[in-house]
């Protein structure tokens, strides 16, 4: 409490230090702090498509206990001995085909980066006077450049002594949004001083995203020359044993795309759940998009469409695994007419759903 005399503090100085500077020894460091710190998260992209980016893009997502869980001794010499010495050239032709020039990088990273600076535009523009100055929006990778850590402590340079972690995925998996908490911990663990931390929970049935991907799927359907039969909505999948753990994953999945079912009016015929994006022997979750594709195909099903309503910004398996991959099962078991409609990335209807889990976590700090 403030005396009669004392103007009250104002947000962002009631967190500041003491600071007199009679009162400082001459070595004390320079401290900036009262700011509070944004920063949005996605998977990650290679830095380039030759064999070597590739490899250590690939080495590093792939050995991360949270995505392959497989026990260490088995998986080990089969990540380095086989996985990393073919992989990498076959997955750098898929992300060079893809691939964009203009900026030389991913388009994860285009779109990732857009959604960054439009979230900061959009929230400066909702405040006002030194409330402006107060928040700092940034964009990290899981996996690749710019790192997690790097961006934290840029953000912690720039005075941010609270942030606010957006893990750019609606629907919660061990294998991404834990993940992405394991390294912002990391990154914590090794700072003295430590800003406080929030992470945005998932919004797989937030009422913003699914009339934002409602929305967006009108549009998308009004932009093909024909009306798809089925529409089908495809995640990526994870190995059913981690469902038998208890991740949430396939429980959300399965929410999101009843809900957008509905805000759309399709029956369950029309708009129907699949898992992309298997990876290895083991099962994982079910109905597999491509064959669930080349089944539709072959029963006679001429005109299809595929949403990836889990992915916030197109990637490879949005563009090339769907939009080629998939596309091409459809065609060659039969099908004649096949539409990828875009991920939200940083269209309007994408930056709303943001704005708002975004806005909904900062209340009581702005």
């Amino acid at each position: 409490m403030t005396s009669n005399s004392e103007p009250p503090l104002l947000p962002a100085e009631r967190h500041k230090p003491d600071l007199q500077a009679s009162l400082l020894p001459p070595d004390h460091p320079p401290v900036r702090t009262g700011r509070i710190g944004v920063l949005i998260v996605n998977l990650g992209t290679p830095d380039a498509t030759d064999y070597w980016s590739m490899r250590r893009y690939l080495k590093e997502f792939l050995s991360d206990r949270r995505v392959i869980e497989t026990s260490r001794l088995i998986w080990w010499p089969v990540l380095n001995l086989i996985i990393l010495s073919t992989r990498p050239s076959r997955k750098g032709k898929d992300y060079a085909a893809i691939w964009n020039e203009a900026r030389d990088e991913g388009p994860l990273k285009t779109i990732t980066r857009s959604q960054a600076e439009k979230l900061g535009a959009a929230i400066e523009a909702g405040l006002v006077g030194d409330a402006k100055s107060r928040i700092v929006v940034d964009w990290a990778m899981r996996y690749g450049n710019p790192s997690i850590r790097s961006r934290i402590d840029a953000l912690k340079a720039q005075g941010c002594d609270r942030l606010l972690v957006v893990p750019l995925y609606p629907q919660y998996a061990a294998a991404t949004t834990a993940t992405v908490c394991d390294k912002v911990f990391e990154a914590l663990a090794k700072m003295r001083w430590q800003p406080t931390l929030r992470v945005v929970p998932p919004w797989h049935d937030d009422p913003t995203y699914i009339s934002a991907m409602a929305a967006s799927i009108k549009d998308g359907l009004a932009k093909l020359p024909f009306e798809p039969e089925v529409i089908l909505a495809s995640f990526h999948g994870v190995p059913q044993d981690y469902l038998m753990r208890g991740d949430p994953y396939h429980c959300q999945c399965a929410k999101t795309a009843r809900l957008i079912r509905e805000e759309l009016g399709m029956s369950a015929d029309k708009f129907r759940l699949t898992f992309q994006s298997r990876f290895g022997p083991a099962e994982w979750l079910k109905p597999y998009t491509d064959e669930t594709v080349k089944e539709l195909a072959e029963q006679g099903v001429k005109r299809l469409a595929i949403v990836t309503p889990g992915f916030t910004a197109d990637c490879l398996e949005t563009i090339e695994e769907i939009g080629v991959e998939n596309r091409d099962f459809f065609l060659e078991a039969g099908g004649e007419q096949f539409g990828r409609i875009e991920c939200l990335n940083d269209t309007d209807h994408g930056m709303a759903v943001i704005n708002a889990v975004v806005k909904n976590e900062l209340a009581g700090w702005v």
